[in-house]
């Protein structure tokens, strides 16, 4: 894949994104930001600030700054507008994003995009998360009780899909626990017990589950 000019990717997989256009860029010309405390993979001001002050760095080469986030908070897009559409010599911004529903009208406007996502099979979450009690927590839990590892890291990615999907805002103290199951599961820490411990986070969410 190469890219020469900003540009917007929409793609099925971020990672596998950035590990194909690194092959494509020398080593010392390139940035890459992006939220590794979220499981969600959202872009927030943090990230924008990186990525401002990288690209005020001077260079007398291409410098390619690489933006990844599953989605953007509309504040960090906002702050960016300005170096979008103004870059400093030879930088190069390259957003990354599984959703062009995620970027903001006038991020859009600033610079070109090209849609590369594929068909995929996303496990199916049945769960009803605007309704979520504890009946219906206990079941599913009952249900995937002997559920492996990989099947619950399948489980918690259709969570954060279905999340996204239905625009449910959580706080980032929730989207943290998204975080943590998968790094407990990375852990071998047991499946039943770290989804049990992250839908009871999601049950008393206020923007998800019912008042207990």
């Amino acid at each position: 894949m190469m890219v020469k000019n900003s540009t917007i990717l929409i793609v099925n997989d971020i990672d596998e994104t950035v590990t194909n256009l690194l092959a494509t860029l020398p080593l010392h010309s390139r940035r890459i930001i992006k939220n590794e405390q979220s499981a969600t993979g959202e872009f927030q001001m943090t990230q924008a600030n990186l990525a401002i002050k990288e690209a005020y760095i001077a260079s007398n080469e291409p410098k390619y700054i690489i933006l990844c986030g599953n989605t953007f908070r509309k504040e960090a897009q906002n702050a960016l507008l300005k170096v979008l559409e103004e870059p400093p010599a030879n930088i190069v911004f390259i957003i990354i994003t599984t959703s062009k529903s995620t970027l903001l009208p006038t991020v859009l406007s600033r610079l070109p995009h090209k849609y590369l996502k594929k068909s995929v099979n996303i496990r199916e979450c049945k769960l009803n998360l605007k309704k979520l009690d504890l009946k219906e927590v206990y079941d599913f839990l009952k249900t995937n009780q002997k559920i492996s590892k990989v099947e619950a890291k399948e489980i918690v990615e259709s969570l954060i899909y279905k999340i996204n999907n239905e625009k449910i805002k959580l706080t980032s103290k929730e989207l943290n626990s998204f975080s943590t199951a998968i790094k407990l599961l990375e852990l071998n820490s047991r499946p039943i017990n770290v989804l049990t411990t992250l839908l009871l986070t999601l049950m008393h969410s206020k923007a998800i589950g019912s008042k207990v």
